[in-house]
């Protein structure tokens, strides 16, 4: 079995989108380089970033995000970001009408459900969790092995939390990946077990 990470970018005070779902500023450092993430070309970072970025995605085989993420995104158009295999989307609600059933996303109720199922088609790859709520079910649910941070030189002072609901103490390790990009530090810790 593969290792479970929660990621997201974050704002050094904690916050994933502003109060009313806006990153922002957040995501600058996707285009603050010289260097195309992928073979798309829009998302252009520092070398830094993608040396750390690039092998992280292709380690990932699923990602779990909430239902209201996979909303506001359009579900991606049906095609998971980031090269990423399969989509597991921990909603109360079915499919969306009209969805493509053979799209690789997987809807579930609840974050166990979601986890055997991230788990079963990750196989020994990475499991990726995405920050905010349901990331921070799991994280206190003891799903995640590792979180993994990409700190933005933004302050928001409220909004969406990176934790989400997290009202208890969980301790990390110190970080085992510190990394400066343009407008970004990288930071991965483990979770103290």
């Amino acid at each position: 079995m593969g290792k479970v990470v929660m990621y997201g970018t974050v704002s050094v005070d904690g916050f994933i989108a502003d109060g009313k779902d806006q990153v922002g500023p957040l995501f600058e450092w996707m285009s603050g380089g010289d260097v195309p993430l992928d073979e798309t070309g829009p998302v252009k970072v520092s070398q830094a970033s993608y040396d750390y970025i690039r092998p992280y995605w292709d380690e990932i085989a699923v990602t779990i995000v909430g239902r209201h993420v996979f909303d506001m995104t359009g579900g991606w158009g049906g095609t998971p970001p980031s090269g990423v295999d399969h989509m597991v989307v921990v909603s109360h609600r079915p499919m969306p009408d009209g969805w493509n059933p053979e799209a690789p996303f997987h809807f579930v109720d609840g974050i166990e459900a979601a986890m055997a199922t991230a788990q079963e088609l990750a196989g020994d790859r990475t499991v990726e969790v995405a920050a905010g709520d349901v990331g921070g079910q799991l994280l206190a649910a003891g799903f995640v092995d590792e979180v993994a941070m990409d700190v933005a030189p933004v302050v928001f002072g409220s909004g969406k939390r990176y934790f989400g609901p997290v009202d208890a103490q969980h301790l990390l390790e110190d970080p085992d990946v510190v990394i400066q990009g343009n407008r970004v530090l990288h930071l991965r810790y483990r979770v103290r077990r």
